[in-house]
């Protein structure tokens, strides 16, 4: 069913063109960009943005911060022709971008527990920053293959410098950190203290994974899902899962959501002809 626009939306939707200010190497395949927009300096910690390579293609990416400045962060990681070229640009050049988009985390609990991996890392790191003025107990865990692949794990620290506050990264190479995945250390934690939240964002099996633990332990959960997006607005139906579509209805989404789609979640997405394919972990 086609729905109307809000005021809000529209003004999202307008493609509007600036220019990179700033780039920042984060890892071997990650880089964080940093450009001008006043509509998506509106962005709420979760929400999404659409970053456009003039003559090659649009992407969805997660805003890693946005300032009341105007200035906006991404971090992009090298997976194709349209990230591979954002790779290779200049301070100085020019960029489409629509948004923000969907929804963002909402701000609950004092006790809280955040999972995430790779450039999922990015929505976790903004959620963070607002997290830490309110929160008694923080722990965020931060997972990767190796060294090398950890993301923003010492801005993680930086922000969670408080007694109570706490980063752990996991390494699946035992490089850095606890050896294993994100979700390793999770068993002790729930076993042994109490949360009033768990925020995730990342590879889809380890989200799948948190949720199940959250299930088991009764605690409340959010995380922000990827599927494929194409519009952003909710009308082209590729980023489907359940009777949700990701770009209107999430990109976060609740637990008592995600139970209604445990036949998807972690276990399938829909590919660019729109089949269901496998999710597996990369």
């Amino acid at each position: 069913m086609w729905r109307k626009l809000s005021a809000y939306h529209t003004a999202a939707n307008k493609l509007r063109t600036t220019r990179i200010l700033k780039i920042r190497t984060e890892s071997p395949t990650v880089k964080t960009l940093t450009f001008e927009d006043n509509q998506c300096a509106k962005a709420r910690p979760g929400q999404f943005l659409m970053l456009w390579v003039p003559g090659v293609d649009e992407i969805p990416l997660s805003v890693l911060d946005a300032e009341e400045n105007g200035l906006v962060s991404v971090a992009v990681k090298e997976v194709g022709e349209a990230t591979t070229i954002l790779h290779d640009k200049k301070v100085g050049e020019v960029v489409g971008v629509r948004g923000p988009f969907g929804n963002g985390f909402t701000l609950k609990g004092e006790r809280v527990l955040m999972v995430s991996g790779g450039t999922g890392t990015a929505p976790i790191l903004f959620l963070a920053k607002e997290l830490a003025i309110r929160a008694t107990r923080l722990i965020s865990v931060v997972g990767a293959k190796t060294r090398g692949e950890l993301l923003l794990v010492n801005n993680m620290r930086r922000t969670l410098d408080k007694k109570k506050m706490l980063v752990i990264a996991t390494t699946e190479d035992g490089s850095c950190g606890v050896k294993g995945f994100a979700t390793t250390p999770l068993q002790s934690f729930l076993a042994n203290e109490k949360f009033d939240m768990i925020y995730t964002c990342g590879p889809e099996l380890m989200m799948r994974k948190v949720f199940d633990l959250a299930e088991k332990f009764g605690i409340a959960l959010e995380a922000s899902l990827e599927r494929l997006m194409r519009c952003a607005i909710g009308l082209c139906g590729s980023c489907v899962i359940g009777r949700y579509r990701v770009c209107r209805d999430g990109p976060v989404f609740t637990a008592e959501q995600l139970r209604e789609v445990k036949a998807e979640f972690g276990i399938s997405k829909r590919d660019f002809d729109g089949r269901k394919i496998s999710i597996e972990y990369v």
